[in-house]
């Protein structure tokens, strides 16, 4: 994450779509030592790896890479990991069954034992890394599975943010107020409304990470 934004910061602005994917790949590929890569190459799991969502101005762009969402005028758009909902439904399952073999929600908060369960169908699905969906990791990253939405030059309000947030919101405020009903009423996120690889951890704010940017352009 932090190369992705170091590079997007330095990046022309008049960029386009496709000299981001080529030069953000490039620049992420630098930083593996060349013995690493016949590994990397085998083996998705091991690469760094980030998503990123990018308002282009003078494109007038959004460009959509990787597992995030976005509000346009009120309008959702998100781009999930096609394996991201199978996942989360076989770990609710395992909390279920964990629940009713009488471990108690408190336990399995602290420790999501649960996880276990699909970690190696998390780790197959990796390989469809920039094959099936699209991610950031130093190499060639799908460019069917990147999702780019223009925008013409009425008004508009845009909001880019991370997956961490079930509902999103035209306010940070009340997206994170929709982030605490979800860790009120289901902390586990098992149920039929949301479900997520993860639960919200005591010793945490949320389930996962969340980034949120508004503009109005």
């Amino acid at each position: 994450m932090q190369l992705t934004a170091s590079y997007i910061r330095r990046m022309p602005k008049d960029t386009t779509c496709e000299g981001f994917l080529r030069g953000v790949t490039a620049y992420i590929r630098k930083h593996y030592k060349k013995s690493m890569l016949p590994r990397l190459a085998e083996h998705p799991e091991d690469r760094l790896t980030c998503s990123a969502i990018v308002f282009s101005r003078l494109n007038r762009e959004i460009w959509m890479v990787g597992d995030c969402q976005c509000l346009i005028n009120g309008e959702l758009f998100d781009n999930p990991k096609p394996a991201e909902a199978e996942l989360a439904a076989m770990r609710a399952e395992e909390v279920k069954r964990l629940l009713a073999e009488g471990m108690t929600q408190d336990e399995l908060l602290c420790n999501d034992i649960a996880r276990q369960v699909m970690i190696p169908r998390m780790v197959e699905s990796m390989k469809q890394q920039n094959i099936t969906y699209s991610v950031i990791d130093g190499f060639p990253i799908a460019r069917q599975a990147i999702k780019i939405i223009p925008l013409d030059f009425r008004p508009w309000d845009i909001v880019l943010a991370s997956d961490g947030y079930p509902t999103l919101c035209p306010t940070l405020e009340e997206s994170e107020q929709k982030l605490q009903e979800q860790r009120e009423k289901d902390p586990l996120n098992i149920g039929p409304d949301f479900q997520a690889t993860k639960a919200f951890h005591p010793d945490y704010n949320s389930f996962d990470d969340r980034s949120y940017l508004r503009l109005k352009v």
